[in-house]
């Protein structure tokens, strides 16, 4: 198994209330990427429901850099609905499903450190503070 240092947060910069599935972004990440694969680990979809990507011996494509060591979980959201603005678009599905995955994941790696992709990025993904909101995870 991989040595994990970080789960990084991201959103699918996708409008509030339009759902997408692994198999949508793992289109858009092979076919519009044309990457190998999708590039994160976790998808948690509008109702809560979570789905796998990425299995999590392999590297993800997720946050340049820092991929080797991490885990790539992203919520479906985080525009506003006209698509211009970022926003924490998450359910209470969502945020309920985040924060079980945060914690069985943070069992299996206690040293893990928890990040938006932001901290890594100039982008406002997650379109929520995740380091600060998981911190005492």
């Amino acid at each position: 198994m991989r040595e994990i240092d970080k789960i990084i947060i991201h959103c699918s910069a996708t409008p509030p209330h339009k759902d997408f599935s692994a198999e949508d972004i793992r289109d858009w990440h092979v076919k519009g990427n044309k990457w190998d694969d999708i590039g994160y680990h976790y998808i948690v979809r509008l109702n809560g429901s979570m789905e796998y990507g990425r299995p999590l011996e392999v590297p993800g494509a997720h946050c340049k850099g820092f991929n080797k060591s991490s885990i790539g979980i992203c919520y479906i959201g985080g525009m506003d609905k006209a698509m211009e603005c970022a926003e924490d678009t998450r359910t209470s599905e969502q945020i309920a499903s985040l924060l079980e995955l945060l914690r069985l994941l943070k069992k299996f790696h206690p040293n893990a450190v928890i990040h938006g992709h932001r901290d890594f990025s100039n982008k406002e993904c997650p379109s929520f503070d995740a380091t600060n909101e998981y911190k005492n995870i």
